[in-house]
C-alpha cells in the first residue's frame, strides 16, 4: 500500500560514493561508520548492510540495543558501543562479539569480573576526555588506568580514543590542544608496554580540518551522510546527500484572494491571488519548525515559499499561478531529481545543525531505499 505522507528516500549509491571519496582523503585507514540514533535518520540497517562488505568498515553505536539490532539484522563487522558499560548487557556484549568502552575505573573493574565470572569478556577500547568534559578517563588518571592494563593482561584493551569538541569550527586553536593531549596519553600508554590494536580521535569535522588527527582509524558520521558537519569547514571531499526529505501535495487551494491569512496565527497573509498547496508533512515528522519564516521547498527545480507557520502534521506552500497536481512531491531538502536543497542551509538560516536536522526524521515518515 502507497503510504500518503512524508518519505525520506535513501540513496545508497551517494552513501557508497561518499564511503570511497572518504577513503581518498583518509588512505588505507579503518573506517569506523557512525550508524547512531538510527543512522542518523537515515535507517541504520539499511546504512550498514549496504557498506558492510566494503573493506576496513566497522561500525560504531550509542547504545547496546542498537548493537544489538545490527546484530540480528544479519551484520557481522567489528561493532562499538559508545556509551557508559553497564552491567547488565555486559555477558551479551561479549556473547555477542561486540566492543565496548571504558571510560572510568568502574570500568574496567566491571570487565575484569565478568571475564573471572564467564572467562571472557567484551574486546573494549580505552577513552579519554582530553577536552569535551563528557566520558573518558581524567588524562590525569592515565598512570592508574595503564597499570590497570598492565597488571590484567588477560583484558582485551583493543583501541584507545577520545572526541574532538571544536574540530568542525574555524578556530582549531582548542582541538590542537586536545589533540596533543590525546598524542601524549598514546605516546604514555605505548612506553607503559602496551599495544593498541586501533587509534583513533577523528571524526566528521577532523576529516575534513585535521589531517594530522587521523592515525590508524577514522570515524566518520555525518560526512557519511553528505552533509557538512557545520558551515564553519570547506567541504574538500566530495559528498553528496543520502536522504532526500519530500512531502505529498494532498490539497490545492485555487485562486485564493489576495489579503488571505494562512496557518496558525495568521502570520502570513497573501499578497496577491495564488495557488496554495497543502503539503501532508508536519513538524511531527521532522519538518524543522522555524524554517517557515524565511522557507521554501522545492519543486521542479524552482523555489516556492513556505506559506505560514508549519503545523503538527501539514505545512502549505504558495505557489503563486503555478498550479501543481496531488499527488505530487515537494523537497524539503535533500537532493532529488531536478531539485537541490541543502540541509546545511536550512540548518544555518534556522540557528540549528544538520545532526538536529536529520536525526529528527520520525513520525509518519516512510523511508525508501533507492539503489
Amino acid at each position: 500500500m502507497n503510504i500518503i505522507g512524508p518519505k525520506a528516500y535513501i540513496h545508497l549509491d551517494r552513501l557508497k560514493q561518499n564511503l570511497w571519496n572518504i577513503r581518498k582523503q583518509i588512505g588505507d585507514r579503518h573506517l569506523l561508520c557512525v550508524v547512531k540514533a538510527d543512522g542518523y535518520g537515515h535507517g541504520a540497517t539499511v546504512i550498514a548492510r549496504a557498506i558492510a562488505r566494503e573493506p576496513g568498515v566497522s561500525f560504531a553505536v550509542f547504545v547496546f540495543e542498537e548493537a544489538l539490532e545490527l546484530r540480528q539484522a544479519g551484520i557481522t563487522n567489528e561493532i562499538l558501543i559508545f556509551s557508559r558499560l553497564q552491567k547488565s548487557w555486559l555477558e551479551d556484549a561479549a556473547r555477542l562479539n561486540l566492543v565496548v568502552s571504558a571510560s572510568a575505573m568502574g570500568d574496567l573493574e566491571l570487565l575484569q569480573d565478568v571475564q573471572g565470572r564467564i572467562g571472557k569478556c567484551p574486546r573494549f577500547h580505552v577513552k579519554f576526555d582530553t577536552g569535551m568534559t563528557r566520558l573518558g578517563f581524567d588524562l590525569a588518571d592515565s598512570d592508574s588506568v595503564f597499570g590497570f592494563l598492565n597488571a590484567n593482561k588477560s583484558l582485551p584493551a583493543a583501541g584507545i580514543y577520545s572526541h574532538f569538541a571544536t574540530a568542525d569550527e574555524g578556530d582549531l586553536s582548542y582541538a590542537h590542544t586536545q589533540l596533543h593531549a590525546f598524542q601524549q596519553v598514546v605516546k604514555e600508554g605505548q612506553e607503559a608496554g602496551l599495544s593498541f590494536q586501533y587509534i583513533h580521535c577523528s571524526n566528521s569535522g577532523a576529516v575534513l580540518n585535521l589531517s594530522g588527527a587521523y592515525f590508524n582509524m577514522v570515524r566518520v558520521g555525518m560526512l557519511l551522510y553528505g552533509a557538512a558537519p557545520s558551515h564553519e569547514v570547506t567541504m574538500d571531499v566530495d559528498v553528496e546527500p543520502v536522504m532526500s526529505f519530500c512531502g505529498p501535495i494532498v490539497n490545492i487551494r485555487r485562486r485564493v484572494q489576495a489579503g488571505t491569512q494562512v496557518s496558525y496565527g495568521g502570520v502570513y497573509t497573501t499578497v496577491n491571488e495564488t495557488n496554495i498547496a497543502v503539503i501532508q508533512t508536519g513538524f511531527a515528522d521532522g519538518f524543522p519548525r522555524p524554517w517557515y519564516e524565511r522557507g521554501f521547498v522545492s519543486y521542479k527545480g524552482l523555489e516556492y515559499k513556505i506559506a505560514g507557520r508549519a503545523c503538527m502534521d501539514q505545512f502549505m506552500v504558495d505557489f503563486g499561478d503555478v498550479e501543481p497536481e496531488e499527488g505530487e512531491e515537494v523537497l524539503i531538502f535533500g537532493k532529488r531529481g531536478h531539485d537541490h536543497l541543502p540541509v546545511e542551509r536550512i540548518a544555518q538560516e534556522t540557528g540549528t545543525t544538520t545532526y538536529v536536522l536529520l536525526t529528527g526524521i520520525h513520525g509518519r515518515t516512510e523511508h525508501i531505499t533507492l539503489p
